[in-house]
């Protein structure tokens, strides 16, 4: 389960990674955030993101809505 949705679709490093620190900075510890991205940089840089700041990376996945791939999707526990 999910406590907020960050769609970051189109954007490219590092703008991603500077949404997701904003959202989870407005979070509670504990809470989940479920990030959306198209940026296939984004998953070296989550992995790398959730090391140096101690967040929980849950999950990474892609999905294809309408068929079509490319879409990133992450899951990410604020300390």
């Amino acid at each position: 389960m999910n406590d907020l949705e960050l769609d970051v679709r189109g954007l490219k490093c590092p703008l991603p990674i500077l949404r997701t620190k904003k959202a989870l900075a407005d979070m509670t510890t504990g809470m989940v955030l479920r990030v959306v991205a198209t940026d296939p940089g984004t998953v070296k840089d989550f992995a790398a993101f959730a090391r140096q700041t101690g967040h929980e990376l849950l999950s990474t996945g892609e999905q294809s809505p309408d068929g079509v791939a490319g879409e990133f999707v992450f899951l990410i526990r604020r300390k």
